[in-house]
């Protein structure tokens, strides 16, 4: 089948007006009205209408060229017919013309009236098929959905679609109604001469028009259903409101009365005090109007009571082989806290009625305090329900807002443990330390209520107004400093301090529980990845510094996620081992270095022992003594504890002046300068007095001190030694530093059962009780010892045993190399 144009049109290289068009295009088997009001143009169609009324109709590529060129108007457009011209009043003409067939312009001639161009008709063969005739029964069922979704398109429209059998013609027969596609999709329609290919351009068309529409049109129904319900419910609550006033009670109200009235007969466990006043408020709202404000708070309020757990409680576990296998899964170590939540389990067992602990877990950030409320809630298997007190200043945070107006709620504690549906939850109490008070009120005096055993049986609310009965939860509290809480609020609590963990516990923490953990969630539970000890060891040494695990947790997880990303590459079928060398390259440069003793013996050069919050620290001390009037210089950002300690060390170097072979006035002529590496790190406490007593001794005598030593102590004006704190992470951070002899207080002596045996095996620890015993065990000049006579209080662990007290035992042979802190 074919469709040609006639002999007038069909001869080649035939000459024609032309008629440029804006934002249309004229389509072959169309009939179109047009106005015409540019000079040329009208020109064009009186040239026309003076042969055989043939025009070339073609858009221009922009609406708004006013005088296009050539070049802004396509090369393919229609050839039609004049059917009808009209002029009209205003110098306009109205035209009525009808698209015959496609062509194409060959070649413009020049006319400066009106363009005229030279075309070549444009052939349409169609081979009819089945895929074709297929083609066209989808294009015609889509346009029929277009039609019912686009009211613009007279339904007569589908009858004359519906009868058109030529493929050429249907396709230009619907591009025509489809109104809302862009000119190049129309011009590319225009320009195609295969018919199949058009229908086909024209469903993809229509089916983006049709998504479109029906997304219109789902808009359209939602607003108005939207609308419909505004007003429907305007006139029911009209209505409502003039049922309301002619009866004077509503039947929904009523039948929110007589609930609120059984819920306060089922509550058993509320006291009479609280029935009877949650009665009076029930007769009081029965006489309200249901509208009222004061209704509103009433029925809140009755809510808020018949919604608290009075007298619910959870079955408690008593087992104590349960709960301590419970603990021991998920933390390793902290002895003291699960001891102590075992025997409140046992005593629980025996008594089946006791007032809950208030415990107050105190440690540095990522210690586990918080992970390790929710274990004893799974331990005795309570709920577990927690409220943040970091910021709170607001007193009514904790007892509530008195009902004078209609937002006013309960404290969050009874808010929580409305939450938690219970009365004996594990109630954990966060960030303690982190309260502050304002003209509202003191939030952590409020606490002392709660947090007090022999009062919060009957704690009141300041909303509730009525007794309620804390002594069945446990509370538990979590700060970062003890100074922070009030030392009322700390007498009403069982303290319980989280020392930093040792590099020992690290290791196991991060061995039982943060690398499977991380495995877990990186998905590389089916994969052969191996962390060895070397490699978690070098992580917490050079690449974290905390008391907790999480930065620890984080660089694992960091690894993990590598590891991940090579086996998405690579496939799981590998064994992907991370030693200690490959650490770099998955976490880079180290971060931190681990404090080492100096080589070589020196003179001014003393290794002391610090507490810092990530743990203990090798701190080396340096004294020089130069020419001057007698000063003591102080550098390193110290405290005021330290400064006079210093103070107290040279006093005593003074007091020893003779024994110590120097002159009586040596202070005056020289300037003693005492500093502690690492300036930028603030340092304070007394501890470092025995450190910076040798080390000006040192320095002042010229007598090299070994370094194969370090101490820690406290110093008086006479020389005693006193005790220190934090003697189990100094003692590891000798160990980790290769320092295996420490001199400490004797006092101490009871604190060293708290250190791992397996580095009391490579230590041997010398007990002091006067600075001469230090100056005889530290400095390497024999002539010391003879100085200050033979040592007589003296005490020397060796490999964890007491050796013979008062014995002048040689220094512990050096360990064999090892990996810091193995």
């Amino acid at each position: 089948m074919s469709t040609n144009l006639d002999q007038s049109a069909q001869g080649k290289g035939k000459i024609v007006p032309l008629l440029p068009l804006r934002d249309i295009i004229v389509f072959p088997h169309m009939v179109v009205p047009l106005f015409v009001g540019r000079e040329k143009s009208i020109a064009a169609l009186e040239e026309a209408m003076k042969s055989d009324k043939d025009i070339l109709l073609v858009a221009q590529k922009a609406a708004k060229t006013n005088d296009p060129s050539p070049g802004d108007i396509f090369e393919v457009g229609a050839l039609g017919t004049i059917v009808q011209l009209l002029r009209l009043p205003d110098g306009t003409v109205k035209v009525l013309v009808e698209g015959k067939g496609r062509a194409r312009i060959v070649r413009y001639v020049p006319r400066r009236e009106f363009f005229q161009v030279e075309i070549e008709p444009i052939d349409e063969r169609i081979e009819m098929s089945v895929e074709l005739e297929a083609l066209m029964r989808s294009v015609q069922s889509t346009f029929e959905t277009y039609v019912k979704l686009n009211k613009h398109i007279p339904p007569e429209m589908l009858m004359t679609v519906q009868g058109i059998d030529d493929p050429s013609r249907l396709a230009d027969t619907i591009v025509v109604h489809l109104s809302s596609i862009k000119l190049e999709d129309r011009q590319g329609i225009l320009e195609n001469a295969d018919p199949a290919g058009r229908l086909e351009r024209l469903y993809e068309l229509m089916q983006g028009e049709i998504e479109v529409l029906q997304v219109e049109k789902r808009i359209r129904n939602r607003v108005k259903k939207q609308m419909e319900k505004t007003q429907k419910e305007y006139y029911l609550n009209e209505q409502m409101q003039a049922i309301q006033r002619e009866l004077g009670e509503k039947d929904e109200f009523r039948g929110e009365l007589q609930e609120l009235e059984e819920k306060i007969k089922a509550k058993k466990g509320l006291s009479e005090e609280g029935a009877d006043k949650a009665r009076r408020e029930l007769k009081k709202l029965q006489m309200m109007s249901p509208m009222s404000a004061e209704a509103t708070v009433v029925r809140n309020y009755l809510e808020w009571v018949t919604m608290l757990p009075w007298g619910e409680r959870t079955e408690e576990r008593y087992g104590i082989e349960d709960a301590e296998r419970i603990l021991e899964e998920d933390h390793y170590g902290l002895r003291k806290i699960k001891e102590r939540i075992l025997e409140y389990l046992a005593v629980q067992a025996l008594v089946k009625k006791l007032k809950g602990p208030i415990l107050c877990f105190v440690g540095p950030p990522g210690t586990g305090k918080t992970s390790l409320a929710r274990s004893i809630a799974r331990a005795t298997d309570r709920k577990f329900i927690r409220l943040s007190l970091g910021g709170v200043r607001d007193e009514a945070e904790i007892r509530g807002h008195r009902r004078t107006y209609i937002g006013a709620l309960p404290g969050k504690i009874i808010q929580c443990l409305r939450k938690v549906g219970t009365g004996n939850p594990v109630f954990l109490l966060d960030e303690v330390d982190k309260m502050s008070s304002d003209f509202r009120g003191d939030p952590a005096s409020a606490l002392l209520e709660v947090l007090d055993p022999e009062q919060n049986y009957m704690f009141n609310d300041h909303y509730l107004d009525m007794d309620y009965d804390l002594s069945d939860v446990m509370f538990i509290t979590t700060a970062n400093i003890l100074s922070g809480i009030p030392l009322p609020l700390q007498d009403r609590m069982e303290i319980i301090e989280l020392a930093s963990y040792t590099e020992f516990e690290k290791l196991n923490i991060a061995t039982r529980y943060l690398v499977p953990r991380q495995k877990k969630d990186c998905g590389l539970e089916g994969v052969d990845l191996e962390v060895p000890e070397g490699a978690i060891r070098t992580i917490i040494n050079h690449y974290t510094k905390e008391a907790g695990v999480r930065n620890l947790e984080r660089e694992i997880s960091s690894i993990c996620r590598k590891v991940a990303r090579k086996v998405v590459k690579e496939g799981k079928d590998q064994k992907i081992v991370v030693g200690a060398k490959d650490v770099p390259r998955y976490l880079g440069v180290p971060k931190f270095s681990v404090g080492k003793k100096e080589e070589g013996e020196h003179v001014g050069l003393v290794n002391g022992l610090a507490v810092t919050s990530t743990g203990g620290d090798l701190l080396v001390v340096e004294v020089s003594v130069v020419p001057g009037k007698g000063k003591l210089i102080l550098t390193g950002h110290l405290g005021e504890v330290m400064q006079e300690s210093a103070q107290a060390a040279l006093s005593y170097v003074r007091s020893r002046s003779k024994l110590l072979g120097l002159e009586d006035d040596f202070y005056q002529k020289v300037d003693i300068h005492v500093h502690f590496p690492e300036g930028a790190v603030p340092k304070d406490g007394p501890s470092a007095g025995i450190t910076a007593c040798t080390c000006m001794v040192s320095a002042l005598t010229k007598a090299s001190v070994r370094q194969d030593v370090a101490m820690t102590g406290e110093i008086t004006l006479r020389g005693r030694v006193l005790p220190i704190g934090g003697l189990k992470e100094k003692i590891l951070a000798a160990h980790r530093g290769r320092v295996h002899t420490v001199i400490m207080p004797k006092e101490n002596r009871k604190d060293i059962h708290e250190i791992p045996s397996r580095v009391l095996k490579v230590m041997r620890l010398v007990l002091v009780d006067h600075m001469d015993e230090v100056l005889r065990e530290a400095l390497s000049d024999p002539s010391v010892s003879e100085r200050f006579g033979p040592s007589r209080g003296l005490l020397v662990y060796r490999e964890g045993r007491l050796i013979q007290p008062g014995a002048d035992c040689p220094p512990a042979a050096p360990a064999e190399p090892s990996s810091p802190g193995h």
